[in-house]
Parts: structure tokens; C-alpha cells; sequence
């Protein structure tokens, strides 16, 4: 499987997974709230956040702002679709001002664009890769606009038919671009646990021989962990200060402890998995000596004894003749006193 580069950091098998926090819409239009978030995800050890790069004229026609006028969920929605995508928009310039905000933090500044103007305005930003949303992976003018950046194209696959993913991934090929990441990703919040399906990560893998990861909508850090124990070389989950504060994700959202496991487990599971080939380490084979049995006499043996099964039983530690050796100690003679209990070494042997 290839690996990709995404700015500094190679992705793919073998390496730590990369970890998106998604901001999303959680900044809720505040620029202060976005930069304690950005604070907060440099914190926890993600390496990158990620933004959604829309206005309220590249995204949504009139008829579904005229369809989406009241909602009953008034912590959620605090007016119309309308205000919300108003009020939550990223202007140019705060795209710039949180780029400079990681830039200070140290972590990667990326974002999910939905128009040619948007994904211009990031490439003007040098982000380390575009992200496709799971509702895009249809938009192929869109996927064709982005190839030819050349950067590496990152594509959430929610709702998304194996047809389509091909094609999606044949789109960005075509252009010459073949630095691509693929995101299993369910495009409910939360799913349920029967519906997530992580083991579709290995199908998207041997389809389409590229890296897979994971794109979590689910609450806490038991999926995403689990995505990586089975080669998720990305994880990108919503990200919050507070899961109760109102808005569109912050719910579903990790808290900055819970990214923080995420980050920290993801490593330590990575690490962990190592190779596939069968290794005693140095302090296990040590382990030996106080774990393992010896051969040890049943009771006092003579010098010139001749040595059968029932002189011996096996006890702790050891350092001795070791049980699955007895084959070759019955028959022989003993060359010195054995005591009760005694371990058997074969210095002690004619």
C-alpha cells in the first residue's frame, strides 16, 4: 500500500495515525472560540484542525433555506437555516486568522471547501491536503477542480456506493493526482453501533490500494480507538469545549480529554500491533528464569543413581534442566548427590 504525505507527516501502514480535529461549525462564529479551540486540539496532540469553508451563497439553494425556516430543537437551531449558515460562515479573512492561529499553536491548518473560489482560497493558505465531504464524493466538476491542485485529496465515503467511491477515486486519478486518502465514514450523528461497519476500512483498502481511515461520528473514544487497532491510518472527530454548549455538532463532539485518549491510546495501539512475525523480546527470554519449571528431584537421589520419569517433578524457577527435556535425562546416571526438591542442572549428569 502507498503512503501519502500530508505536509511533514507520511501516512499509511506502519505509522501513527493522523488525527483531525474537526472544528467544523463548532466555532459557532465566535473567532475567540475558534482559537481556544485550535489552542485546545494543539493541546490534546492532533495534528491537524480542520474548518468547513462555505458561505451562505456556495452551498445551500433558496429552496432549502425556503424548506428550513423553524426548527423545534432550539439548542441545536437558533433560528433559521438561513442565520445559522450566516452566522457560522468563515469569511476569508478568519480563514486566515485561524491559519495563523495554528501556524502559532504548531498544528496543521486544513478545512473542507464546497466551491472553486473556497478550495483557491486554501490553496492560497498552503493546507497540507483538501478534505471532500461525504456529500461530494458525487460533485466530480468539484473533485476534478481539486486533483489539479495537487495536493493530497482526503474523501469521506458516507452514504457513498462502492461505484461511487470508484468513481470519485478514478476522478481524482485521471487528473494525474494519485495522492489519495479514503475515510469509511457513516453520515449519521451518532450511528448506531450495527450500522458503522469498520471492517469496510479493509475493503476500501484492498479495493483501491490507498490509506483508509476513519471518519467518527460516534460518541467517546471506544470506535475511533478500534478504527486504529484495525489500520486506520487517519481519525477525524468533531471537536468541542463543551459537548452542552449549543450549536449544530458540539454533542457528538469529542471533549479535549477524550481527544487527548485518542490521541494518546492511538500511538500505544499502533505501537503495539508491530509485526505480524513471532518475537520472544530480551526481557521476556529473562522472564524465563523465574517463570518457567525445572526438573527437580522427588526425593534425595544418589551418585550413580540411574534416572527414570518418577524421580521428577517440575517446580519454579527456571534455571535448570526445563520439563520438555526430560526425554533426555531418563537413562542417565547421576554424577553427584541430588537433594530433595533439588533442581536438576546438567552439570549434575555422567
Amino acid at each position: 500500500m502507498q503512503t501519502v504525505k500530508l505536509g511533514s507527516v507520511e501516512i499509511g501502514s506502519g505509522s501513527p495515525p493522523y488525527i483531525i480535529a474537526e472544528v467544523g461549525s463548532n466555532h459557532n462564529g465566535d473567532m475567540n472560540l475558534c482559537r481556544q479551540l485550535i489552542d485546545a486540539a494543539a493541546e490534546a496532540g492532533a495534528n491537524a484542525v480542520k474548518f468547513q469553508s462555505w458561505t451562505d451563497k456556495s452551498l445551500i439553494a433558496e429552496e432549502e433555506y425556503d424548506r428550513n425556516t423553524d426548527y423545534s430543537d432550539k439548542k441545536k437551531h437558533f433560528g433559521s437555516l438561513r442565520e445559522m449558515v450566516t452566522a457560522y460562515q468563515l469569511t476569508s479573512d478568519q480563514h486566515v486568522q485561524a491559519h495563523a492561529q495554528c501556524i502559532e499553536q504548531g498544528i496543521a491548518f486544513c478545512s473542507t471547501p464546497f466551491s472553486h473560489e473556497e478550495v483557491d482560497l486554501l490553496d492560497s493558505l498552503d493546507v497540507p491536503f483538501f478534505k471532500i465531504a461525504s456529500m461530494d464524493v458525487v460533485h466530480l466538476p468539484l473533485l476534478r477542480y481539486v486533483a489539479r491542485k495537487n495536493r493530497p485529496v482526503v474523501i469521506s465515503t458516507g452514504m457513498a456506493t462502492l461505484g461511487e467511491i470508484e468513481q470519485a477515486v478514478g476522478t481524482v486519478r485521471a487528473e494525474g493526482n494519485d495522492q489519495i486518502v479514503l475515510l469509511h465514514c457513516i453520515s449519521i450523528y451518532p450511528p448506531e453501533y450495527e450500522t458503522i461497519h469498520l471492517r469496510n476500512m479493509e475493503t476500501l483498502q484492498r479495493a483501491f490500494d490507498c490509506p483508509v481511515g476513519f471518519s467518527d461520528h460516534t460518541m467517546g473514544t471506544a470506535i475511533p480507538l478500534a478504527a486504529i487497532a484495525l489500520g486506520a491510518c487517519m481519525i477525524e472527530k468533531h471537536f468541542t469545549l463543551d459537548q452542552d454548549m449549543a450549536g449544530w455538532d458540539h454533542a457528538i463532539s469529542a471533549t479535549p480529554e477524550q481527544m487527548r485518549t485518542i490521541v494518546r491510546e492511538g500511538k500505544n495501539i499502533v505501537t503495539a500491533l508491530g509485526s505480524s512475525r513471532r518475537i520472544v523480546s530480551d526481557t521476556e527470554m529473562e522472564k524465563r528464569k523465574k517463570f518457567r519449571r525445572s526438573l527437580v528431584a522427588r526425593q534425595a537421589l544418589s551418585k550413580g543413581h540411574v534416572l527414570s520419569e518418577g524421580d521428577f517433578d517440575a517446580k519454579r524457577p527456571g534455571t535448570g534442566v526445563a520439563p520438555d527435556q526430560l526425554q533426555y535425562v531418563v537413562g542417565r546416571t547421576l554424577a553427584r548427590d541430588l537433594a530433595e526438591d533439588q533442581v536438576l542442572r546438567w552439570s549434575h549428569l555422567l
